[in-house]
């Protein structure tokens, strides 16, 4: 399976708001989609990580920078990105672009944990594939 790290959509009305202008949360659904299918693309879902990894990850931190308004039927894309490894954790990026432009800039923290939740370093695998993402075109 070929790497899925974007994904192209189409705004409608049910992502905006009553002046037809992108509604801040929606982008958080199209970043875990795009996260999730891309791990899957590697193999792995994100909600059995301890059967193949022997971890599990939580969400630590979550944010978004909005730059420019979206609006019904803009296309967009979001491609994830590599913010940031550490020895426990690691960051991804969102980059939402309409041709070619940032439109908003997200980032999700997650965390490696043992089964008691107790902290776990990022597997060497994960990392592999980690590794495999771009670096972010944009800054917030």
């Amino acid at each position: 399976m070929e790497p899925r790290d974007r994904l192209t959509f189409q705004l409608s009305y049910g992502d905006c708001d009553a002046v037809g202008i992108a509604y801040f949360a929606i982008y958080y659904r199209w970043m875990e989609r795009v996260y999730t299918s891309w791990l899957f693309s590697h193999g792995l879902r994100s909600g059995e990580l301890h059967d193949d990894l022997g971890i599990l990850t939580v969400g630590i931190s979550s944010g978004a920078t909005y730059h420019r308004p979206a609006k019904v039927f803009d296309e967009l894309t979001c491609q994830v990105v590599l913010d940031r490894i550490g020895t426990s954790s690691y960051t991804v990026g969102y980059e939402f672009t309409r041709d070619g432009d940032l439109v908003t800039r997200g980032h999700m923290a997650y965390a490696c944990r043992q089964p008691d939740f107790s902290k776990a370093p990022v597997p060497e695998k994960l990392a592999a594939i980690l590794r495999t993402l771009p670096a972010p075109r944009f800054r917030a």
